[in-house]
């Protein structure tokens, strides 16, 4: 079985990518070992930033802020086409201060930042601008308002994009688990799974968390591994919470229909995706402390999802160093939702041998 392009792995990286890539003219096919969008795409929260994005190198950034100038756009014409709204809104997030550090030198620096980027910031106290919360210690405390900050519904944005990539004539075949790889001089031949050999013109994997492990001999010195982070979903009436909330890596993040999610951990669980009632106590109780309405009695909802870690959060978006058809696109650990659509611009610029809009180094498969 023959396509241009055959892509392993049907999170929001392999569809993102499959989905420019038959804008482009190609034929693709997406390999999934289970169901697509249902891993750590599916789990995330869909904030379109990092969590402090002056805390990140460049590259991350560059990469974040390519991809969210696209995203308005993509959102608009998956919900035309296929009928799903990615409820992409730019929500604005208050980022309030780490007890444990010297805001001081930390505001200066994100003030900086900000400014060099053209990121727009302002400096409030969250009593006067969010009223319905209770900031106890942080009431009285200096905070950082985002209001670009913007946010998709991450399932929803997966389905439409796997419905557009069926509608633009994309193949996808779940339940289909590689096994291995058949090499040529050079080249990737084709693709073994438990469903038979798929061959195409180009490989692309882009599998999360599990990369390193379908690559298998031929990962060379990829260093992604999983991350496991787990969320809580309440329901409660609308309005209570408009903006994204965040302090020292907790955040709540509002849904328009009253549902609000709180997350998220990050442990070195291995490929374990069980919750735990651990994790579930502490993030409960640290979103009841903002929100009071945010109870047992209104939780609905707790997952883990298996994220792909990567050194310093930049993904490997490159072709392979020995093979040339044979690319990655992976490790973009806590923000795969945030830089999947950029990454979908620069691999298929790799393999269309188009040019690039910036500098793509800081991404390349090193050996």
């Amino acid at each position: 079985m023959a396509d241009d392009i055959v892509v392993i792995g049907g999170g929001v990286i392999g569809l993102t990518v499959a989905n420019e890539l038959l804008r482009l003219g190609a034929k693709v096919r997406i390999l999934e070992r289970n169901y697509c969008g249902k891993e750590s795409s599916w789990a995330g929260g869909g904030i379109l930033s990092p969590l402090l994005p002056w805390d990140y190198p460049d590259p991350v950034t560059e990469l974040t802020q390519f991809s969210n100038r696209l995203l308005p756009g993509l959102a608009e014409t998956l919900r035309q086409e296929t009928g799903v709204d990615p409820e992409y809104r730019a929500c604005g997030m208050l980022a309030l201060p780490d007890m444990n550090n010297k805001e001081g030198t930390k505001f200066i620096g994100a003030k900086n930042w900000c400014a060099r980027n053209t990121f727009p910031l302002k400096e409030v106290y969250p009593n006067e601008a969010f009223p319905k919360l209770t900031f106890g210690e942080f009431a009285d405390k200096s905070a950082l308002w985002l209001p670009s900050v913007a946010q998709v519904r991450s399932p929803r944005l997966l389905q439409a994009l796997k419905i557009s990539v069926e509608l633009s004539g994309g193949s996808i075949i779940e339940h289909t688990k590689v096994t291995g790889w058949r090499m040529g001089q050079g080249r990737v031949e084709s693709v073994i799974t438990d469903g038979g050999e798929y061959s195409g013109t180009d490989y692309i994997v882009a599998a999360g968390a599990w990369s390193r492990e379908i690559l298998d001999k031929y990962a060379l010195k990829i260093n992604i591994y999983p991350v496991r982070g787990q969320m809580l979903l309440f329901k409660v009436e609308t309005g209570l919470l408009d903006a994204v909330v965040l302090q020292n890596g907790f955040y709540l993040i509002p849904r328009q229909d009253g549902y609000i999610l709180a997350g998220s951990t990050v442990e070195d669980a291995g490929f374990d995706k069980n919750i735990t009632t651990d994790a579930r106590k502490q993030l409960l109780e640290r979103a009841h402390k903002f929100l009071p309405e945010l109870t047992e009695r209104t939780l609905v909802g707790h997952w883990a999802g298996l994220r792909p870690g990567s050194p310093e959060n930049i993904p490997v978006i490159s072709r392979h160093p020995t093979f040339d058809n044979f690319y990655l696109n992976s490790g973009h650990h806590r923000y795969g939702v945030t830089m999947a659509l950029g990454s979908a611009h620069l691999l298929s610029n790799m393999i269309m041998k188009n040019p690039q809009p910036f500098d793509v180094a800081p991404y390349k498969w090193h050996v």
